[in-house]
């Protein structure tokens, strides 16, 4: 075997060679490239190249499980390593606590099991199975910058690179009998990777790559130099990639989606997408996630399974997104539906991103909040430009205004279809909340007192009440739906609410200053973080992704809605 890596990457990449079963079934290329935040795969040698995981944050290490098949790798901003088949599917994140900046991965599928380094705050090397279970912390001391890392397969050993304390140590794969192999002479190693008896590595300040002898360091020498930015190094061979029979190998270990190698017995176990849960069989995966968070930023949207406890945000694959403020979703037919305020539009696309179309374009001037209408399938929406309220089916046609007097800057909306109302905030002059018929009919101000900015606003159907969130008064409050008996729900720690929903026994909120989406249970108050350290956040949306509604519910919400449409004008004519 010999050691084989490009002498001239691009800046913002790292490179990983792969080979099935040795260097003569060598196939593909894996790169992570940073610009496109993608991890990518390129015909070995060639020009071909196939993105396989995308919407990654600063994806960083990178590993092959050339037995399982798999993708190992780490995001430095956002804290996570994950994994994913080959192909980039049943993406799962492992894990997402007590990660501060983490980069090299390494496996060892034999031992079924993972190491990585974390320079953060305390910087440590962990390992765990390859699964997610039995992690542990085996090295803490003397490390400042840990940067490379890989293992000796055959003689089981952990090396690893310090770029602040300039060396190479090894020690046994839990961490003990370490010893140094190289000190003193190194400038800032990045890169880690050998073969046979020889280690090798990449050096960012001499632009260079190094080799030394495993054991001791001796026979050190540059063996290629000149190189713009050399990033990660491996070696394709055998003794890297040896094959032996593992658990996963016969019909994927009896699992539906992903088989991860254990170092418990079985010495397997079956895991899910990220934000799937795995049924009691303890092999196969639901369908989906049954709970979720939509969320809108201004340049993109998220998807946030509320099924599992990781909070993992999922980007939607919709591109030209300018300026997004509210989101909705209908769960009959699964599409989500979002206004752009830089575009004056309103969109719409399915819960994975695809199918998106422009639904309205044109007189419209600052579209803001948005409610879908799930049982007579019509969709409403504010728009403070205009200075209206109006309607149209939930293709875009169709179109009517319904209120178009009195509003100042009329902000968050929702329906409850079964009674036939809308209700909505505006946070003009006189801020108020207001209440009419789905037609606009009967329009009835439930709320005019001690309201600053009530941006957010949800309702809770079952127990009649309506929750909102005011930006001003950094109070999260309700009232019944009639407006009688205000209560405080919260007041501390709120500084800027912007979206607002409810789901079960959660409000949730997204928090410009504070940059977070954090959630308050409704009876007990305890709060909890869902996501923080996210900039841009607008508007959100928990919902059940499929929801059940009688015939005889629809029928009522459709006579409610129609009742005084009877000597006018309707929709869907």
């Amino acid at each position: 075997t010999y050691s084989l890596c490009e002498a001239a990457p691009p800046p913002s990449s790292l490179h990983y060679f792969i080979g099935n079963r040795g260097f003569r079934e060598a196939r593909r290329l894996v790169t992570i490239v940073k610009s496109p935040r993608l991890v990518s795969f390129k015909e070995a040698l060639g020009t071909g190249q196939t993105a396989v995981v995308s919407g990654l944050d600063s994806p960083d290490g990178l590993a092959c499980d050339w037995l399982g098949r798999k993708l190992y790798w780490t995001d430095s901003e956002t804290n996570r390593i994950e994994v994913a088949n080959l192909d980039g599917s049943s993406r799962k994140v492992l894990f997402w606590q007590d990660l501060d900046q983490p980069r090299a991965i390494a496996l060892n599928p034999a031992h079924r099991s993972m190491y990585w380094t974390d320079w953060g705050e305390d910087p440590r090397i962990e390992r765990a199975g390859m699964d997610g279970s039995n992690r542990e912390v085996i090295v803490v001391r003397e490390i400042y910058w840990p940067n490379g890392l890989t293992i000796d397969l055959v003689e089981q050993k952990l090396y690893w690179a310090d770029a602040k304390l300039s060396f190479i140590h090894k020690a046994n794969l839990d961490g003990s009998a370490r010893e140094p192999v190289v000190e003193g002479t190194l400038t800032h190693p990045f890169a880690l990777t050998l073969s046979g008896e020889t280690l090798y590595w990449t050096d960012w300040q001499t632009r260079s790559i190094h080799a030394c002898n495993k054991h001791n360091g001796a026979e050190a020498r540059e063996i290629l130099n000149g190189i713009y930015s050399p990033m990660d190094i491996q070696v394709l061979g055998p003794q890297r990639q040896p094959y032996i029979h593992t658990p996963c190998s016969d019909l994927n270990g009896g699992c539906s989606h992903l088989c991860l190698l254990s170092p418990v017995e079985p010495f397997h176990s079956c895991a899910c997408p990220t934000g799937v849960q795995l049924r009691q069989d303890g092999k196969t995966c639901k369908p989906g996630a049954e709970q979720v968070l939509l969320l809108a930023r201004r340049t993109d949207l998220r998807r946030i399974s509320l099924d599992l406890p990781d909070f993992t945000d999922i980007v939607l694959q919709v591109e030209d997104i300018r300026h997004a403020i509210a989101i909705d979703y209908d769960p009959v037919d699964g599409h989500v539906y979002w206004t752009d305020d830089e575009v004056k539009a309103i969109r719409r696309s399915r819960i994975d991103g695809s199918d998106a179309v422009t639904l309205v374009n044109t007189e419209l001037d600052h579209p803001d909040g948005i409610a879908v209408d799930w049982v007579a399938r019509n969709l409403y929406w504010t728009d403070t430009g205009t200075d209206r309220i109006e309607v149209t089916r939930l293709n875009g046609t169709s179109r009517k205004i319904l209120i178009s007097e009195n509003l100042d800057e009329p902000r968050a909306i929702v329906l409850d279809p079964v009674s036939g109302f809308m209700y909505w905030t505006d946070w003009g002059e006189r801020p108020q909340i207001e209440r009419a018929n789905l037609d606009g009919s009967e329009r009835l101000v439930l709320l005019n007192t001690s309201l600053g900015w009530p941006n957010g606003l949800a309702i809770d159907h079952a127990a009649g009440k309506l929750y909102w969130g005011d930006a001003k008064t950094d109070k999260i409050e309700v009232i019944n739906v009639d407006g009688s008996n205000r209560l405080t729900l919260l007041e501390d720690k709120l500084p800027h609410i912007f979206g607002f929903t409810l789901l079960g026994d959660y409000i949730y909120w997204t928090d410009w200053q504070r940059r977070s989406i954090e959630r308050v249970h409704k009876a007990t108050a305890v709060r909890e973080i869902i996501i923080d350290q996210l900039p841009d956040l607008m508007g959100l949306k928990a919902t059940k992704v499929t929801e059940p509604w009688s015939p005889v519910c629809e029928a009522t919400a459709v006579i409610l809605f129609l009742r005084s449409l009877m000597t006018r004008e309707g929709l869907g004519k």
